[in-house]
């Protein structure tokens, strides 16, 4: 959407909204099992928003509310991160590696395998896992619904005791107490209840089949599609059909806008591949994969690749939708 009037920014103030790759501070004790063999080598990230860590040491790069979160979590190989749900949307892109997700009660529902690029929009309402299955360290890309991220996260109960067993307790504040550093419950603050047998009984449990066809979304179809336009890879007439309160589409250099352009919504840009120029009323800056850039509503910007070869881009835009569940199966 194009406004009549635009608003400048200088080259200080948008770099300032620049979260790049190489900067991204990792937080390891981000999650009740940070101490759990198999998943105690894990990095969280939260790059905008307030994200879903349960660790004060979580640092967050870009505090404004956009109407979602952007985090990413890196993983060395044969890392998992545990079973959990969210109320509200979880959108993973794969930026590096390859992924395996699973889900359900126990993670034996149903999984697929992502590589780089692919994106993956989880039904809200069920468990899921991912652990990388690659040879090299890798990083997968986040999307979380809502500026509170749904109220944070609710784990298997296999999780929580598990996490008790390695000194780590979740109180139901939502706030994580290690005993291996003095810590114990505050008073008057008990420990996260595990969720009843009724409440597990009503969660869904698809399968691969289920799932894969209206929530995985490759990226080599979403590079072809982005042929003459944008891909629209998440909305209401998109290739993930949804409203989860934020829409997606994947750039490419054949679909890259001819002229600047502005909108009253505010943008995130996420490269995947190639370098990228971004220009505005104000200043010019590459961009990079791996880096995330939030443009505020009202700039006037334009996008081009760099150099030559794959470029490729994913852009993320607030919407009017509610944040709420939607894709409960």
């Amino acid at each position: 959407m194009s406004l009549d009037t635009t608003v400048p920014i200088s080259q200080a103030d948008m770099e300032a909204r620049i979260v790049r790759y190489g900067e991204l501070h990792p937080c390891k004790t981000a999650f009740i099992d940070a101490h759990t063999p198999g998943s105690d080598q894990k990095e969280n990230f939260t790059i905008i928003g307030g994200g879903v860590s349960e660790s004060a040491d979580q640092h967050v790069h870009i505090t404004d509310q956009v109407g979602f979160n952007i985090g990413a979590a890196g993983q060395p190989p044969k890392c998992r991160n545990s079973l959990h749900s969210h109320r509200t949307a979880e959108v993973f892109f794969v930026l590096k590696g390859r992924w395996r997700f699973f889900w359900g009660r126990w993670g034996t529902a149903g999984e697929v395998v992502l590589e780089e690029g692919d994106i993956f929009n989880i039904p809200t309402g069920i468990f899921r896992g991912f652990e990388n299955i690659g040879t090299d360290y890798g990083m997968i890309m986040a999307i979380l619904g809502g500026n509170d991220a749904g109220g944070g996260v609710l784990w298997a109960p296999q999780v929580i005791t598990d996490a008790a067993d390695h000194g780590l307790v979740l109180g139901e504040n939502g706030k994580l107490y290690d005993s291996k550093k003095g810590q114990s419950l505050p008073e008057g603050v008990g420990p996260m209840p595990l969720l009843s047998d009724e409440v597990l009984e009503r969660m869904p449990e698809p399968t691969t089949l289920d799932v894969v066809p209206h929530y995985v979304a490759r990226y080599w179809d979403l590079m072809a599609l982005s042929d003459n336009q944008p891909a629209k890879v998440i909305g209401e007439d998109a290739v993930l059909r949804d409203k989860p309160g934020f829409e997606v589409e994947l750039l490419s250099r054949a679909s890259i806008p001819a002229d600047s352009y502005t909108t009253d919504r505010h943008e995130i840009l996420m490269p995947m591949r190639g370098h990228w120029r971004l220009s505005w009323d104000g200043g010019t800056t590459t961009l990079n994969p791996g880096d995330t850039v939030a443009v505020p509503p009202g700039v006037a910007r334009s996008l081009e690749p760099s150099m030559t070869g794959e470029a490729s881009l994913y852009r993320v835009r607030n919407t009017d939708d509610s944040a709420g569940p939607t894709m409960v199966l």
